[in-house]
């Protein structure tokens, strides 16, 4: 298939310039190479395209036809290698983006529209998962992962700290006591997320060392959100990030457990696929979700006013 739009645009080149010679020149071949390719395409379609003399080139009829469609060919693939191009400098296209169901709903969906607002020429497709896709299979153009990286042949750009704790409802703590020490936790309803690449451990840092808590779940559920739903009505005690607990704590239905014995942080980072220049559309939502989602994110800071609002 190439090789026939390659003999189709030196055929076409031909036509135009009137002269094998200039449109070896124009083409940056060889006369020779030239003549050719025009030979092998008359060869491959049994019919003659050009009557040749000494003065001048004269297209036959089923010449005149395939030039007609030639030129509609290579304006076609003109204006495509036309656009390509430009998406690697304007964010433009679809942009598939994925990432877990509850940071997606809480904070990457209220922040995408000031995205499309800046650039009008990109449409968004947002896909809401709490399982690790295979980006490149299943075809995303970058993610949104909140973890502790394991070795991958993916880039990840690092965006924002992601603090984790416990908490329970007021009403819980009265009924059943406040927790004084990591070890406490084995009297107590614990809520477990069955994603957790934890299983049913948590591992609590504190000032003496780590603390691991071997918990037997009252309640398990794939979704932290619903988990948190459950805990602010006194089902019991929730390991979650805060970006998901924040509006709890803030309106007083959670309350921190064992401050001073938080889980490890981990981190929010910006991951696609290695590859070749990164696409104008990728890069523009990556350095949106730098601005966005910082050092300091806006969740852990309930007085401030968060981007985009």
């Amino acid at each position: 298939m190439l090789d026939n739009l390659s003999a189709m645009a030196s055929f076409a080149r031909v036509v135009d310039e009137g002269s094998f010679s200039k449109a070896a020149i124009r083409l940056g071949l060889s006369k020779s190479a030239v003549s050719k390719q025009v030979a092998r395409l008359e060869d491959r379609l049994g019919t003659r395209l050009l009557n040749r003399s000494t003065r001048r080139l004269a297209l036959t009829e089923a010449g005149a036809r395939l030039y007609e469609r030639c030129q509609r060919i290579i304006a076609e693939a003109e204006a495509a290698e036309q656009e390509a191009g430009s998406m690697q400098t304007d964010p433009s296209g679809l942009l598939r983006i994925t990432t877990g169901v509850s940071f997606g709903q809480l904070h990457l969906a209220q922040h995408l529209p000031a995205l499309m607002e800046r650039y009008p020429g990109l449409s968004v497709e947002l896909v809401l998962n709490d399982r690790i896709v295979d980006m490149v299979e299943e075809g995303y153009d970058v993610a949104l992962r909140i973890a502790e990286l394991a070795d991958s042949p993916l880039i990840a750009r690092r965006l924002a700290p992601v603090r984790r704790i416990l908490a329970a409802s007021p009403a819980y703590l009265e009924r059943r006591g406040t927790p004084a020490t990591p070890g406490d936790l084995q009297d107590h309803s614990c809520l477990g997320y069955s994603l957790s690449t934890g299983g049913t451990v948590w591992t609590l840092d504190g000032a003496d060392g780590v603390y691991q808590h071997r918990y037997h779940p009252r309640m398990i559920a794939n979704n932290g959100d619903s988990l948190s739903r459950m805990a602010a009505a006194g089902l019991g005690i929730v390991h979650m990030p805060t970006f998901i607990l924040c509006p709890y704590l803030q309106d007083g239905t959670l309350v921190q457990v064992l401050p001073d014995h938080e889980p490890r942080a981990v981190a929010l980072y910006a991951v696609y696929p290695p590859g070749r220049p990164l696409a104008a559309k990728v890069r523009a939502f990556i350095d949106f979700a730098v601005e966005t989602f910082t050092d300091r994110p806006y969740w852990d800071e309930p007085d401030r006013d968060e981007p985009g609002r």
